[in-house]
């Protein structure tokens, strides 16, 4: 687990080399500063040809270049236009269109959403989606790629979001594909009020399952409860389970009839 925490931490590290790799496109919202210059400080979003119109330069094209090669060719036309003798650019990313992230799945819009602002998390992009359904899981995998290298990340959505914890959160990329699972569920029938299908929660118990069955019918009994469950041999194993046991992903909870 803290080597996993220790990956995830240096990737979050990472953010703001990613911004800086990420080529510039067409919808890219850029902030350009010159230094000693404010009348040049401008904002500019980036046109489908790749170019903005730069004050006293003109037309420049950006498209394709990463920020730190924007920088340079834009105090490259400053300097050979004569108007800036050794200027010193500065250009920050305000807003990410060109680049996109797949969200799939058990979401409430599943599809393709730009990355909007530099450094965006999974759970901003699945925010973006509409969140995560009623049927999602609440482990969710990202598969993408970072520095040439294949990347895939489960990340633990109710830590961030409710334990506070922010570094599992994984800063995304152009590229990436997010994706929600149906949760994990069991199944009860027999002589319940609501036999089904029903989602398993994090610790549910043999006894919370049957509270969210509605209980035992008039004629069910807790004697000779049987659970059906695959071991990791994927044979079906029959047990008699208490009431405080845990129940796992795809128990089948059988409720017999009472004989008298």
């Amino acid at each position: 687990m803290r080597a996993f925490v220790l990956v995830l931490a240096s990737l979050l590290g990472a953010g703001a080399v990613l911004a800086q790799e990420t080529p510039l496109g067409p919808g890219d919202n850029i902030k350009v500063t010159v230094y000693q210059n404010p009348d040049l400080s401008s904002e500019h979003r980036i046109s489908q040809t790749g170019n903005i119109t730069f004050p006293l330069v003109g037309a420049v094209n950006l498209g394709g270049l990463t920020i730190p090669q924007a920088q340079d060719r834009i105090a490259k036309s400053l300097k050979d236009g004569g108007f800036v003798l050794k200027p010193q650019v500065s250009v920050s990313l305000t807003e990410i269109r060109s680049v996109q992230v797949s969200i799939l799945g058990q979401v409430g819009k599943p599809g393709r959403y730009p990355i909007e602002i530099g450094n965006s998390k999974v759970s901003d992009m699945i925010a973006a989606a509409g969140g995560v359904g009623p049927l999602g899981a609440d482990i969710v995998t990202l598969v993408g790629t970072r520095q040439g290298k294949p990347l895939k990340v489960d990340i633990d959505l109710p830590m961030i979001y409710q334990s506070g914890r922010n570094d599992l959160d994984t800063t995304v990329a152009g590229g990436d594909i997010i994706y929600v699972q149906r949760a994990p569920s069991f199944y009860i029938y027999g002589e319940v009020q609501k036999p089904g299908v029903f989602r398993l929660e994090r610790g549910t118990t043999l006894l919370q399952a049957l509270a969210q069955s509605g209980g035992l019918t008039q004629r069910g009994t807790e004697k000779g409860l049987r659970l059906h469950r695959r071991d990791a041999n994927n044979q079906v194993k029959i047990l008699e389970p208490k009431m405080n046991d845990p129940i796992l992903p795809d128990d089948v909870i059988y409720i017999r009839e009472s004989v008298f």
